[in-house]
């Protein structure tokens, strides 16, 4: 029998598997990380292009947050209600 299992067949054991003693290779081979600069260079040229590229509509894109911020104060305080005397739906 095997080392996990007892011989004299107590029920009340569980049966632990032994640990595997060879490993089976791979088709693959093993992965091993290395710093990618090539890829670097080329993610930091990206960055820098489109930094320089969006700066000059920064001053574009605060006009029109700075609209959407007021127009949305002005349309909280608008009052809900569009036709006089309520919508209770009794007419005079």
């Amino acid at each position: 029998m095997s080392k996990g299992v007892s011989d004299d067949g107590d029920a009340g054991e569980s049966a632990v598997p032994e640990p595997a003693k060879k490993v089976v290779r791979s088709v693959t081979p093993p992965f091993r990380g290395r710093p990618d600069a090539e890829m670097t260079t080329i993610g930091i040229a990206y960055f820098l292009g489109l930094v320089i590229l969006l700066i000059p509509f920064l001053p574009f894109i605060a006009i029109v947050w700075a609209i959407s911020k007021i127009t949305g104060r002005v349309a909280r305080r608008a009052p809900t209600e569009r036709l006089p005397g309520g919508s209770s739906g009794s007419r005079r």
